[in-house]
C-alpha cells in the first residue's frame, strides 16, 4: 500500500474509515491475536504498520486518537 496516494485519505462510504485507518485496525487486530488476546505495545504497532506505509510514530497517534484506540 503507498501512503502518498489520495485515495489513502478519503472514507469509505461503508463505514467512513480510510485506508490507513483499516489498515491500522488490521494490524492491531493481527497482533493482538499473536499475543494472545494482550495490549498491543505501540511501539510493536508502530513497528508493524510502517512495514507497510510510511508514517511517523506521531502521525500512528493521531490516528490511534482519532480511532478511540486507548493506549
Amino acid at each position: 500500500m503507498e501512503y502518498q496516494d489520495e485515495r489513502d485519505f478519503i472514507p469509505d462510504v461503508r463505514d467512513g474509515l480510510t485506508r490507513v485507518e483499516r489498515l491500522i485496525l488490521y494490524v492491531l487486530s493481527e497482533t493482538q491475536k499473536e499475543l494472545g488476546g494482550r495490549n498491543v505495545p505501540t511501539a510493536m504497532l508502530y513497528g508493524r504498520v510502517v512495514e507497510h506505509i510510511n508514517m511517523s510514530e506521531a502521525e500512528l497517534h493521531l490516528y490511534l486518537d482519532r480511532l478511540g484506540v486507548k493506549g
